[in-house]
This record gives C-alpha cells, structure tokens and sequence, in this order.
C-alpha cells in the first residue's frame, strides 16, 4: 500500500509543482541574493571612507580628551 504522500504527490499535476513551490523558491532565494549583495556592497563601501585603527584609536582619545576637559571646565562654573 502507498503512503498517503506519495499518492498525493502522484496525483499532483506538475504546473501546481512548478508554480507552487519550486518557482517561490527560487525568487525568494534571488531576492535573499540581491538583497545581501546589496548590504555587502554597503559594508565595502563604508570600510573604504573608515579610518586605519591607529587613527581611529587616535580620534577616540582625542574626543575623549575633550569631554573630559569640557566636564572639568562646567564643573569648575558649577562650584564658582
């Protein structure tokens, strides 16, 4: 005796097959594609305009010098 699958799929005709699981499939693959070829493209760009580490660690604590040195100066207001 054939399982209930198997008969069903027999039965099934192969434009139902086609259109109804291997075609959504595939474009939903395509898309999934397209789509994280697009974000990759993004991320290359964005890794060419970043800085080399050294600048970046350079920058950081030059940003942080800053805001250490603009606390200092509003607190010492504060106090006065």
């Amino acid at each position: 005796m054939d399982s209930p699958l198997f008969i069903f799929v027999k039965e099934l005709p192969g434009w139902v097959l086609f259109t109804g699981i291997f075609l959504p499939v595939t474009l939903l693959l395509l898309l999934l594609i397209a789509y994280f070829r697009i974000k990759l493209l993004e991320v290359n760009e964005e890794l060419a305009t970043a800085c080399s580490p050294p600048d970046a660690a350079l920058d950081y604590y030059t940003q942080y010098r800053k805001l250490r040195r603009r606390f200092k100066q509003e607190r010492s207001r504060a106090r006065t």
